[in-house]
């Protein structure tokens, strides 16, 4: 018996040392999954599956469906897709489609005010707003049409006719910014109508009602001055979108709202959290959403009273460390949901209300993760300099022997408002970075969703208070365990985690040997003074930096301002910059960079010329994944024996 025990752990040991490990090559062939929606006749799911081309920096889609009750997938054509799911865009009586497109309502260029000199570069600015997120303004504005749904070549009507507004809103918005009222004689749609100066410091968007037969507009959420999104309609034909109160706080709480015989009905008010996504139940009695807790996204519930004295409940459904991304819809007593976790992409899963379990229903990349040997990731709790509990993910390297000493980065997310969840990222990809030797500390500092909203609310206006010792608390208490090398930490991160790590590096007490910072403000001032959404920095800066009464304010820009530090710097930095980023503009790694250069410190600076925020190109992407790991073998090598520069 005892022969036969010890065979067995033989065998595992084998197998498990021969496993691969995640690569940044097979990040990068993995399928990416996106829920497109359930056919007409309930019985299938719809999907897209995106594949990267590296070697054409291109990607590949092909289309699938398959049983909401799961079974084999089956291609489809993307033409057929259209045919098998509910189009939302046709009228409900079927006689228009929506659609949008830009529509030139301006004169910026050269030659819109000087015909006669057509081949000028010029462009001529009277407010704000001239460039937004990776693009310049050229007059031409987000419009939406309807037209006849014949086929016929008859011209669409645009329903914001000469206005310098967007719907969908820009950068990102789409066709979830327009929709039918279920009797299909008005538009509903979403629109910030503000321009220049007045757009980039707001977030008020509005839900605005176009009548097809008097062809006028009304606004219907006039009174609420932040974010109104997501317009759609209950089952019962009641108007529901997610709310934001304040304008110019982009991370504000967002609640669902029901248009309710005349009044507006917040079912999450008393609730602390902020709403991701929502979907109304078949029958009209709940709203399921999804939302951040305590370091994941989930499922929940909250039912709609109506003109009932029942009392609005909300109720978390789903429980684990993974995330509930899409609610994709309902089957039965099914949910159809995405899901992530650290280790694993997005898949399809359906989620069985009754007996609360889920079923996994694509299994697009699960035979790459069967040859992997994937990490560990643990939760962890850390009490702060200020007596609060702060959760912190702790990923392991795959095959973790706690007997040996590993290198060690402490993650650092952008946002700042932003939940670190179980995502699964092709950039900052916990289990690629674990895979590589290193542990990963993610700590779930002020400023995240999922903890309440007064943790969320805290970072406001303290970028370098409270949440720099949350850092140094999470990486000083993960560094106590004996895995843990003391003498090989990192520090890396983006956005928001960029400017993290500018700022630590001028206040880390020679704890990091390396510096990783993408997209990063660098000096709060000049970012206050390039970036394009004024509305973000005026809400977490307190104000401009002119204002030298607002105390608030010049701490953002003195205190609390990176540039302030770089005399202590002592450390190697690698610098990530996209160069069309214009949210975060060039000019602050550029600063960075030429500091880094000119003190003596070793550093290097990655610029992605045609990359936004994001880094969206197969071949910039693993670029971006092997200079990552190029910059770490060289300042933070996983061998100890290796000599670590300084």
């Amino acid at each position: 018996m005892k022969r036969i025990l010890f065979l067995t752990i033989i065998t595992m040991s084998l197998t498990t040392s021969a496993q691969q490990v995640l690569s940044p090559e097979t990040l990068w062939k993995l399928g990416r999954v996106s829920a497109l929606g359930i056919s007409k006749d309930g019985k299938s799911i719809v999907y897209k599956v995106s594949t990267p081309a590296v070697d054409e920096n291109k990607f590949n889609s092909k289309f699938y469906t398959i049983p909401v009750i799961g079974g084999k997938a089956v291609e489809v054509q993307e033409a057929e897709t259209k045919n098998l799911i509910a189009d939302k865009n046709i009228s409900p009586d079927g006689k228009y489609i929506l659609s949008s497109q830009e529509v030139k309502t301006e004169n910026v260029l050269g030659k819109d005010f000087y015909p006669e000199l057509d081949k000028s570069e010029a462009q001529i600015y009277d407010g704000l707003d001239y460039r937004h997120w990776d693009t310049w303004n050229n007059g031409t504005h987000n419009h939406v049409f309807y037209g006849l749904n014949n086929g016929s070549d008859s011209t669409p009507f645009d329903i914001m006719k000469d206005e310098p507004y967007d719907s969908p809103q820009k950068p990102s918005g789409g066709d979830e910014d327009y929709i039918w009222s279920p009797n299909g004689k008005s538009i509903i749609y979403v629109s910030k109508k503000k321009f220049g100066t007045a757009y980039a410091i707001s977030t008020n968007t509005d839900l605005y009602e176009y009548d097809i037969e008097t062809k006028t507009t009304k606004n219907l959420t006039e009174n609420n001055l932040g974010y109104d999104t997501y317009p759609a309609f209950s089952p019962n034909g009641d108007l529901t979108w997610l709310q934001m109160k304040r304008d110019g706080y982009e991370a504000d709480k967002n609640d669902i709202i029901v248009s309710f015989k005349g009044m507006n009905m917040n079912l999450t008010a008393n609730w602390d959290g902020s709403v991701e996504s929502f979907k109304w139940s078949v029958d009209g009695k709940k709203v399921y959403f999804t939302a951040a807790v305590d370091g994941t996204l989930q499922l929940f519930e909250v039912n709609f009273p109506g003109l009932t004295k029942i009392a609005v409940m909300v109720k978390q459904v789903t429980s684990g460390d993974f995330d509930v991304h899409d609610i994709v819809g309902f089957s039965g007593d099914n949910v159809i949901v995405s899901r992530t976790d650290m280790n694993h992409a997005v898949e399809i899963y359906s989620y069985n209300l009754k007996k609360k379990t889920f079923t996994q229903l694509t299994k697009v990349n699960d035979e790459t993760y069967s040859r992997l040997a994937l990490p560990k990731f643990e939760r962890r709790y850390v009490t702060t300099t200020d007596g609060k509990k702060m959760l912190v993910w702790v990923i392991l390297p795959p095959n973790f022997d706690k007997t040996k000493k590993y290198p060690t980065l402490l993650y650092c997310q952008g946002g700042p408002q932003s939940p670190l969840t179980q995502f699964y990222s092709f950039r900052w990809n916990f289990s690629l970075m674990a895979s590589q030797g290193y542990v990963v500390v993610a700590p779930n500092r002020r400023g995240m969703y999922g903890h309440g909203q007064a943790w969320n609310e805290q970072i406001s206006k303290d970028w370098g208070g409270q949440v720099m010792d949350d850092y140094l608390s999470a990486i000083d208490d993960v560094s106590k365990e004996s895995y843990v090398d003391k003498a090989r930490l990192g520090c890396v991160g983006a956005s928001y985690g960029g400017y993290s790590a500018y700022y630590l590096a001028g206040i880390h007490n020679n704890r990091f040997k390396t510096f990783i910072a993408h997209d990063g403000v660098f000096n709060t001032q000049s970012m206050f003074g390039t970036t394009e959404e004024v509305f973000f920095n005026n809400w977490d800066f307190g104000g401009p930096y002119w204002d030298k009464n607002n105390k608030v304010a010049q701490k953002a820009y003195n205190e609390f301002n990176p540039i302030n530090f770089v005399d202590k710097w002592n450390t190697p930095i690698l610098i990530i910059q996209g160069g069309k980023d214009y949210r975060v503009p060039i000019g602050q790694a550029q600063e960075a960079f030429q500091a880094a250069q000119l003190r003596g410190i070793k550093s290097r600076l990655l610029y992605l010329p045609e990359e936004n925020h994001w880094v969206l190109k197969p071949q910039n992407g693993m670029v971006w994944q092997r200079e990552f790991f190029k910059w770490l073998k060289e300042t933070l090598p996983v061998d100890s024996k290796t000599k670590n520069p300084t």
